[in-house]
This record gives C-alpha cells, structure tokens and sequence, in this order.
C-alpha cells in the first residue's frame, strides 16, 4: 500500500486558521507561542509543502515538540485530521532531513519493540533494578523512572493464552497483547480476558501478531508502521471483534484502513475494552455490582477521548463496579505521557505531570482509572504512595470477584 509522505493540499486546505483549537492544545496552554499550537504547526507544513521555506531544525522542532494528544481534532469544526497529518509530516521530515537522534527513536519503535525477547530481558533488568531499589537515587526529572518504581514489571506474555471457550460462545475477540502493554501490565490482560470470558466471548491472542505500529506511526517511521499493519491485518483475520485495553493502541487499529490493505476489516472490528465492556453492560450480557465502593477519579487517555471520542465509557464502568466517578479535568488536557515524549520531552511531560497531580489532589478520591499504560505510569510518577493508579477494566473485574 502507498503512503504519502506530508500532508495533502486538501488536508492542509481543510483548516481555515479560526484559532478555535488554540486554548485546547497543551504545549500553546503552556507557552502561548503560536509555533507551539495547532495552527502554527499546520501553518509551516503548508509553507513547506508550497516550498517557501526549507525543512530546517526549527521546523523539526515545532514537530517535536507537539504531544499528538489530538486535542485539537476535537475541537475543530473543519474536522481537520491533524493527527493523520502530523505523522505523515514527520514521516517526510524523517526521509528529507534525517538525523541520529531521528533514527535511534524510529529504530526503537519501528524494529526493537516487535522483538519480545528483548523487551523480555530489558523487563527483567527493570525488574531487577527496581528489586535493589536503584531507581531510588535517579535524579527527580526522570520521572519515567520514578514511575516504573511504582509499576511492577516482570516477563509475562499474553500472546499464545487461549482461553477455555464457552459452550455457546457469544462470538469470537482477539485480544492484541501489544508490546509494554503485553509486558508490563499483566493485571489487565487478565481482567480483560476474565471480563469477556463471563461475558461468554472466546478470547484469544494470536501468536503471529505485532505491536500495533502506533509509536513508529507517530515517530516517522511509516514502513515499518506499515509492515505491522499488513502483519497484524493477516495475524487478526476470522475473529468477530477485535479487542485492546490500551487506548493508543485502539485508537491506532481503528485507523488501519490508512495503513494497509484490508486494514478497514481491522478497523471495523476493533473496539476499546472500554466502550466494548459498556456495551455489554447496557445490553444486559454483563451486571452492574451493587454497593458504593467509594469514589475513583477518572483520567482520560487522549487517544481514548479526543481520538476516539469515547467519554462515556469508563465513566458506565466505574459505576457498574459500584464506585462514584468524579471527574478532575473537564477539558482532558494530556497528562504529558505521550509515548516517548516523556523521554525526549522531560520538562514539558513534568509540567504537564504535575498539572495532572494538581487536579487529581483537588478532586479527592485516592483510586485513579484511566485506560492507557504510559498514562498510568505518569500518574503514578506525579502521584503519592497513597495513590492508587489502574485500568478501568481491572476496577470492574475486581468488583465481580468480590
């Protein structure tokens, strides 16, 4: 399948510079520079794609420096697609202007992150460095560290599980097991499979599967995004639904139909665990648990909210768990996670961060869902011991077995 690098005159046309995604976008809340916003960002890629200007270290900048919260997609009433055209300029920005800091980060997310015996033994080195109790003397900025302190990893794969199917299954679900997602966050996958099991959906993880593509996809490295796509499109075929419990990864599938051929059946059959398990809930093929278990302060992914517009859903879930939701940003401002922004960004992600803590501590409640794993970790990061920080879908499957 051909992807065209940069965006398309018709993408770029598609804006009309009204200025309305402007108090949305979390680098402008920070800055207030007009280079640091959608508008601008969109601006230059037009004056780049017209050849007014050169593809230069402060263009690369004004890329690098956007969080692709997606934020402003919401907000726009011209449905600019500017998350399609952020990745699609930097994958021309990759290839015209490449750089060695450029390549070690595609490199990481295009090759390195579908080798999971890798990952497996870069996992047990955390495991190890986190048993000694290292990440204790990292400097307080390494806020990536301080919140692998607080998340347990150990080498644990869900892709092979196949579950005991029902006598009469309610159809089929692939469960993508992702890669840190598949790693680090065991208790989740098992919530999911357990929660779809009850439900009475065969639940499986193909072994032939990839990661997603999303981290290549948004770092320029559009081939080997690609070559997950068409990977993964062959790996998912013959199941009803298609089933992920990270919001990034979701919100990716979705957009495979840009991907690769046959792509759009993915997308046709993906569903976040969230809006999947809300689903069933009101339809009756899952209960609500009586009782008040408290309040739990809701966090929403980007890529869950502004990417796939699900709002409503872990909201549905916390109550069928017994729990009262309380919402702590009205706006769902990014946390600054971001994938590896929190690497490579470490002062935006920290403000960001602390923005976030601020409002979780406002709110009240201790317990904090929120339905995506780097999300997780940098709450984890910025909250206290006293915090306790998971996926909605853990929340739920916990109430069942009460």
């Amino acid at each position: 399948m051909q992807l065209s690098l940069g965006p398309t005159q018709a993408q770029l046309d598609s804006c009309v510079t009204c200025g309305l995604c402007l108090p949305h976008c979390p680098t402008f809340r920070l800055t207030g520079d007009e280079t640091a916003s959608p508008r601008g960002r969109l601006t230059a890629m037009g004056a780049i794609a017209e050849g007014a200007v050169a593809a230069d270290e402060v263009y690369a900048r004004m890329l690098s420096f956007c969080l692709q919260c997606r934020a402003c997609e919401a907000a726009c009433p011209s449905l600019v697609p500017f998350g399609q055209m952020m990745e699609g300029a930097r994958a021309r920005l990759a290839r015209e202007r490449p750089t060695t800091t450029g390549r070690i980060r595609r490199l990481l997310v295009g090759k390195l992150l579908n080798l999971k015996w890798l990952l497996a033994l870069v996992t047990s080195g955390v495991g190890l460095v986190q048993r000694l109790g290292i990440m204790r003397l990292l400097p307080r900025r390494m806020r990536l560290a301080r919140g692998l302190r607080r998340q347990r990893v150990f080498p644990h794969s869900a892709v092979g599980v196949h579950d005991v199917a029902p006598a009469v299954p309610a159809g089929s679900v692939a469960l993508l097991a992702g890669c840190v997602m598949d790693q680090w966050f065991p208790a989740v996958h098992d919530a999911t499979r357990g929660v779809l099991s009850m439900a009475g959906y065969k639940v499986d993880s193909p072994e032939t599967q990839r990661c997603c593509g999303a981290l290549a996809a948004h770092e320029g490295a559009e081939r080997d995004a690609a070559r997950m796509a068409e990977r993964n499109v062959t790996a998912l075929q013959g199941y009803d639904y298609i089933v992920s419990d990270a919001a990034g990864c979701s919100a990716h599938l979705k957009d495979y139909g840009h991907w690769a051929e046959g792509g759009g059946s993915v997308a046709a059959r993906t569903r976040d665990i969230t809006e999947f398990v809300a689903e069933l809930i009101d339809t009756g093929r899952l209960p609500e648990v009586d009782g008040d278990g408290g309040e739990v302060a809701i966090h929403d992914p980007c890529h869950l909210r502004h990417a796939q517009r699900i709002v409503d859903a872990p909201r549905k879930i916390v109550r069928a768990a017994g729990h009262t939701p309380v919402e702590i940003d009205p706006d769902g401002l990014c946390c600054g996670a971001a994938g590896l922004y929190m690497v490579y960004e470490p002062d935006t992600a920290e403000a960001l961060g602390e923005r976030k803590r601020e409002q979780v501590e406002m709110a009240g409640p201790t317990t904090v869902v929120s339905a995506n794993p780097g999300c997780e970790i940098q709450l984890r990061a910025h909250l206290g011991k006293g915090y306790r920080v998971l996926h909605p879908i853990e929340l739920y499957w916990e109430a069942l077995n009460r």
